[in-house]
């Protein structure tokens, strides 16, 4: 006997879509990074470390967003921890790295994804509350 998930709120499959986006570019990030050393850069070594940290990290985030959009709550955490971790990407690229249109525009992604995924539909989803109709609140 299989038991139904229930389908998350439409804000949660907004947020994992916009996370999926993300995990695509990480994976490909990763996957330039390899073509680069495969094309002459040096040192190899720490380039395909990086490649590799971002292709299996991205790789798990796309795994999740996966999770997440088929309604399995376990994967919201991922997705949450991915845009705090971006959201301090994006911070460095806007102040150190003197990037500010790309790290503003990284951080807003990131806050974006996190309202989305913080809706009171997608915590009550979270937290496994049955729905609330707008008929059945008390006045």
């Amino acid at each position: 006997m299989t038991t139904a998930i229930p389908a998350p709120p439409r804000p949660v499959r907004i947020a994992a879509v916009l996370t999926f986006l993300q995990g695509l570019g990480g994976v490909g990030l990763g996957l330039a990074l390899v073509v680069r050393v495969i094309g002459g850069a040096h040192p190899a070594g720490p380039i395909l470390g990086a490649a590799g940290v971002l292709v299996i990290w991205f790789g798990a985030v796309l795994l999740a967003t996966v999770m997440l959009f088929r309604g399995h709550h376990g994967a919201r955490t991922p997705v949450i921890v991915t845009q705090l971790l971006l959201l301090g990407c994006a911070w460095y690229a806007y102040g150190p790295s003197e990037q500010q249109l790309l790290g503003s525009l990284g951080g807003i992604y990131c806050v974006v994804v996190l309202v989305f995924l913080f809706t009171n539909d997608g915590r009550r989803w979270a937290m496994g509350e049955p729905d609330v109709n707008e008929g059945d609140k008390a006045d």
